[in-house]
């Protein structure tokens, strides 16, 4: 017998539709995949000249905490974007998805509650499950360009279970980028109300149209409350290294959270060594993937705004778009797109948009679309795209 545990965990909205799309290319169609996180941009040679130099003749286990040279790496990252940290607030993890588990391990008991705006990342649900936390979604929604509600519509949602506040910013899967009010407003809820606030800012470097990025870090008054979540994955385009972080002030908290490091003894020592080496690439490949994706953000937006029926705000940040579609269930036209549709022997791979909602009913005809690719490529995608809404067959 297997545990309820893991009979009840769902698999990830965002590659459930594998399956369909490995059968779409073992039938020879090639794929446009719009689904998933994974930057198509060059990832820097420092990353792998640090590895290429390593000498020693025993590859040993890294300390629980992380190598000096990354933690010092991040402290220096960290003092570019004036957040404050020392060698002795930041671990060391296997990419931000061990981040995230570790810190719903180490802030909450079986039944305890955590406040999220939705839509929200859907492997969020993974963490709580194995966690057993509780979601209170906090709606956001399209037509007020996903914008938190009033502290006093927040306030009426926290209960004696809450213990903290997850926000993504900028935000995956919206690409909203919130606002120094709206990042001081979850201040103070969490100053009233006692919560921790766990911030994933993997998606800092991610911010256009001349917008500022505000870090819940730069606000001494609440460094006991705030955990950030950090990744190179997204901003090196290192999604494979799996190198991650988790930072905090909290010192019990950090304490205590080193036990969970310990238990899976480290994190790959090679991989380390390279993300060390990525402190000393130059600002301007950061300033040019920005642009990069800027511009393919003004390609999605554009080609999505001229298709009839579909509708979908300007994302400020990271590389993602919540659009709604004329379609009854975006789950079936999504697998429909791989079983069914094609232009030449081509078609299109999206992420259905209900898995990112807590609440029932929402996000049923919406898709999570993903800019990671070129130019040229998004371009055709958005032609299918366009085409396939004029053909399928169980519109609105």
């Amino acid at each position: 017998m297997l545990s309820n545990r893991i009979k009840e965990l769902e698999a990830s909205p965002i590659r459930r539709l594998n399956p369909y799309a490995a059968e779409a290319r073992k039938n020879g169609k090639k794929i446009y995949p719009l689904n998933i996180g994974q930057p198509d941009i060059k990832t820097p040679n420092e990353y792998k000249s640090a590895i290429e130099n390593y000498e020693e003749k025993v590859l040993s286990y890294a300390d629980s905490k992380g190598i000096p040279e990354l933690i010092n790496s991040f402290v220096e990252y960290y003092e570019k974007h004036n957040m404050n940290f020392t060698k002795d607030d930041i671990i060391i993890t296997n990419g931000g998805s061990e981040a995230l588990l570790f810190a719903f391990l180490a802030l909450f008991d079986l039944g305890d509650n955590v406040l999220m705006p939705e839509p929200y990342y859907a492997n969020y649900n993974s963490f709580m499950h194995i966690a057993g936390v509780n979601v209170t979604p906090i709606t956001t929604k399209a037509e007020d360009d996903f914008a938190l509600p009033s502290k006093e519509d927040i306030l009426k949602l926290v209960t004696p279970k809450t213990k903290a506040i997850l926000i993504t910013n900028p935000s995956n899967p919206t690409g909203k980028v919130y606002s120094k009010e709206e990042i001081y407003l979850i201040k103070e809820v969490a100053l009233e109300k006692n919560l921790y606030i766990i911030a994933d800012e993997v998606y800092r470097e991610f911010v256009y149209d001349g917008l500022e990025f505000t870090s819940f870090a730069h606000i001494e008054e609440i460094n006991d409350n705030v955990v950030i979540i950090d990744s190179i994955s997204k901003r090196y385009s290192a999604c494979g290294s799996r190198i991650g972080c988790i930072a905090s002030k909290n010192k019990e908290l950090m304490a205590n959270m080193l036990k969970l490091a310990q238990s899976r003894l480290s994190v790959a020592t090679l991989e380390q060594i390279g993300a060390a080496n990525l402190v000393n690439v130059d600002e301007n490949y950061l300033k040019e993937v920005n642009d990069e994706y800027r511009n393919r953000r003004d390609v999605l937006y554009n080609s999505l705004q001229k298709m009839n029926g579909v509708i979908c705000n300007n994302p400020q940040g990271a590389f993602y778009v919540i659009a709604k579609l004329p379609v009854k269930d975006a789950e079936k036209f999504a697998i429909w797109l791989l079983t069914d549709f094609h232009i030449n022997n081509e078609t299109v791979l999206i992420t259905p948009a209900e898995s990112f909602y807590a609440t029932e009913g929402l996000g049923r005809d919406e898709v999570r679309i993903s800019y990671c690719t070129n130019v040229e490529a998004l371009t055709k995608a958005m032609y299918l795209l366009e085409e396939a809404l004029k053909v399928y067959p169980d519109k609105k």
